[in-house]
C-alpha cells in the first residue's frame, strides 16, 4: 500500500487528486469540531457513553465522535447512506424506478442521484429532529436555555445543513479525488477516533486501579447514575490491552484475506466461423466474491436490533422499571443472549438479500447463452442458472458467517471483559479495512491506465 501511494505521488495528475482528497478531509475534520449552539456538549457526551450499546453508539463511531460533541457534522453521512440503501431497494420494488436505472442511461442515473439527494435531506431532517427530541427530553441543553421553536429550529437545521454539505463534499471527492468520496469520509470519521480510543484505554486502566467504595459511589451520584455507569464501562484490566491489539491485528488479516477471496466459475466459449475467420474458443471465468454485500448487512442488522434500545433512549425508558419499557430494554440489551442471536440471524438474512440483489444467476446464464458461452459440465440455460444459484448460496453462507463472527465476537468480548467500547469494533474494522483496500485498488487502476511502468515492476 505504501509503495503504491509513493508511486502515485510521482504522477502529477494523481498527486493533484491526492492533495484534493487530503484538503477535503481537512475540511471534514474542521467541521467536526464546530459545535451547534444551545447544547451542553459535556452532559451529552456523558449521556452517550452510557448509551454506547444502542444505535447511538454506532452513529457516534461513524461520525468520528462528532455526534457526542453535537457539532454541525454530527449526523455525518449516515442520512446519505440510508437514502442510498432505500433508493436501491425501491429500484427493485418499483418497476418505473427499475426501468429508469437500467434503461435510462446517463439521464436516468442523474435522476436516481437527484432522488437520493432529496431523500438524504428528508432523512437528515427526521434524524435531526429525533436528535433534538433526545437532547430536550434528557435536559442536555445549556443551563438557562428554554426549549422552544427557535432553539429546535437552529439545532435541526444545523444538523441537516451539515449532513447535506458532507454529501456534496463526498461527491466532489469522487469526481476530483481518489476513490469513493462517501466511503473515504466514513473511513476518516472512524480513524479519527483512534487517539480517543487510545486515551480511553489509558483512562480505563487508571480507573481499574481505583477501588469502588461507598464514597466513590456517592461522589458519582449513586449506582443508578449515568456517571457511575460510565465509570464502570470505562474500567479496563491492563492485561486486556495486548489482547485487544493482537485480536485487532488478527481480525484485519482475516478481513483482508476474505475481502480478496472469490470463487471463479470456469467459462468456455464455443468456436464459431464467420467468413474466413474463427471467433471464440477462449476460456475465462466468472468471479464471485465471497463477501458481495460488504458491511451493509452489519449496519442494517445493528440498526434493527438496536431499534428498541434507541426508542427507549428517546422515550426515557429504564431497565430498572418493571413495566413494558423496562422489559423490552432488558430483552434487547446487548448483554442478552436474545440480542446476540437476533443480531446473528439478521446479518445472515441481509447478506442473502443483498447477494441476490447484486448477482442474478438467471441473467448471467442468459447472457452466457446469448454469447455462446457455457460452464463445462452444465447445459446452457436453466441447468447453468441452477448451478450458479447453488454456488451463490454456498459462498453467501460463508460470507454471512464471516460477517456474523466479526460482528458478534467484539460484543461477546465486551460482555466478558465489561468494555462496552468494543461492541462496535468489528463494524468499524471492516469498514476501515474495506475502504482502504478499495481506495488502493482505485489508485492502482488509475496508475495502470496511464501505463506507469514503476507499478508493473
Amino acid at each position: 500500500m505504501i509503495q503504491t501511494i509513493r508511486n502515485a505521488w510521482k504522477i502529477p495528475e494523481l498527486r493533484k487528486k491526492i492533495l484534493f482528497t487530503i484538503f477535503a478531509l481537512l475540511i471534514f475534520r474542521l467541521g467536526a469540531a464546530i459545535p451547534v449552539p444551545f447544547i451542553n456538549n459535556q452532559a451529552l457526551s456523558t449521556y452517550l457513553e452510557a448509551q454506547s450499546a444502542t444505535i447511538l453508539g454506532l452513529i457516534n463511531a461513524m461520525s468520528g465522535s462528532a455526534f457526542s460533541l453535537a457539532t454541525v457534522f454530527a449526523l455525518s453521512i449516515q442520512p446519505y447512506i440510508n437514502s442510498s440503501i432505500i433508493i436501491q431497494l425501491l429500484t427493485v420494488a418499483i418497476p418505473a424506478l427499475e426501468r429508469l436505472a437500467k434503461e435510462g442511461g446517463e439521464e436516468g442515473r442523474k435522476k436516481i442521484a437527484s432522488y437520493t439527494r432529496y431523500a438524504t435531506v428528508l432523512i437528515a431532517l427526521l434524524q435531526g429532529f429525533g436528535y433534538y427530541t433526545m437532547i430536550r427530553g434528557n435536559n442536555l441543553l445549556n443551563p438557562g436555555e428554554v426549549p422552544g421553536l427557535w432553539v429546535g429550529l437552529v439545532i435541526v437545521l444545523s444538523f441537516t445543513a451539515g449532513s447535506a454539505f458532507l454529501m456534496w463534499l463526498g461527491e466532489q471527492i469522487t469526481e476530483f479525488g481518489i476513490g469513493n468520496g462517501i466511503s473515504i469520509l466514513l473511513f476518516a470519521g472512524i480513524v479519527s477516533r483512534v487517539p480517543t480510543m487510545v486515551s480511553s484505554m489509558i483512562r480505563g486502566v487508571q480507573n481499574w486501579m481505583i477501588p469502588i467504595t461507598d464514597e466513590l459511589i456517592t461522589t458519582l451520584g449513586g449506582v443508578d447514575s449515568d456517571s457511575y455507569k460510565a465509570f464502570l464501562n470505562s474500567r479496563l484490566h491492563p492485561g486486556m490491552i495486548p489482547v485487544i491489539i493482537i485480536g485487532g491485528l488478527a481480525i484485519i488479516v482475516f478481513i483482508v484475506f476474505i475481502d480478496n477471496s472469490e470463487r471463479r466459475l470456469p467459462v468456455q466459449y464455443a468456436k464459431r466461423v464467420v467468413g474466413r475467420k474463427m471467433y471464440g474458443g477462449q476460456s475465462t471465468h466468472i468471479p464471485m466474491k465471497v463477501n458481495m454485500s460488504g458491511v451493509l448487512p452489519i449496519i442494517f442488522a445493528q440498526s434493527i436490533a438496536s431499534l428498541p434500545a434507541t426508542i427507549g433512549a428517546f422515550a426515557g425508558w429504564s431497565e430498572e422499571n418493571q413495566d413494558f419499557g423496562g422489559a423490552v430494554l432488558r430483552l434487547f440489551d446487548s448483554d442478552s443472549v436474545f440480542y446476540c442471536v437476533l443480531y446473528f440471524l439478521l446479518i445472515i438474512g441481509f447478506s442473502y438479500f443483498y447477494s441476490t440483489m447484486q448477482f442474478n444467476p438467471i441473467e448471467v446464464a442468459n447472457n452466457l447463452k446469448k454469447n455462446g458461452g457455457f460452464i463445462p459440465g452444465f447445459r446452457p440455460g436453466k441447468p447453468t442458472a441452477d448451478f450458479i444459484m447453488k454456488v451463490l448460496n454456498k459462498i453467501t453462507m460463508f460470507g454471512a458467517l464471516y460477517l456474523s463472527v466479526i460482528a458478534i465476537l467484539p460484543i461477546i468480548t465486551s460482555n466478558i471483559f465489561k468494555v462496552s467500547s468494543l461492541a462496535i469494533g468489528g463494524t468499524s474494522i471492516i469498514i476501515v479495512v474495506g475502504v482502504a483496500l478499495e481506495t488502493v485498488k482505485a489508485m492502482e487502476a488509475q496508475m495502470l491506465m496511464r501505463h506507469y511502468k514503476g507499478f508493473l515492476e
